[in-house]
């Protein structure tokens, strides 16, 4: 779900550190958030070739061992159900690229790990896979940039 270029994914970080509340905080909260692509059309996609036949459950079912251990190990878990087995909750898996992350680059990160980075680096881009450990259904689920760089600039040329 995407309000006003942010995302909406529910973290365990709680809000305290920011503004008081114990509330569960989002990445709303992502102050150099920007060019954000919401991969959902493509997601709903995949879901109707699978029940109309169109594509196999292995088409779409086919997580690498790599992505199931990175969901295992840094996933978060979420609250929306598998949508091919519709059995276990689907994990977010987030992982991180861009060319002024050196060594990070290519890493599977927390949330609360992206918080730091967005302030440390200048500009990098996040993949946030949504991927059910039971029948191994990964999708993109939404891309974005952060970093401290300059803010885009809409409209000016």
């Amino acid at each position: 779900m995407i309000r006003r270029g942010a995302i909406s994914l529910q973290s365990t970080i709680p809000r305290s550190r920011w503004d008081g509340h114990s509330k569960r905080r989002s990445l709303t909260l992502m102050w150099s958030q920007r060019r954000v692509v919401d991969y959902g059309l493509a997601k709903r996609a995949a879901v109707r070739s699978l029940h109309s036949g169109r594509a196999s459950r292995g088409d779409v079912c086919d997580a690498q061992p790599y992505l199931l251990r990175a969901a295992r190990h840094f996933g978060e878990p979420t609250e929306r159900l598998c949508p091919v087995c519709e059995r276990e909750n689907v994990t977010n898996v987030t992982y991180v690229y861009g060319e002024c992350l050196g060594r990070h680059a290519g890493q599977a990160k927390v949330t609360s790990e992206l918080i730091t980075m967005a302030h440390d680096y200048d500009e990098f881009r996040v993949y946030v896979v949504e991927v059910c450990q039971g029948c191994s259904w990964n999708h993109l689920t939404v891309s974005y940039v952060l970093g401290n760089g300059p803010p885009d600039l809409v409209g000016q040329a």
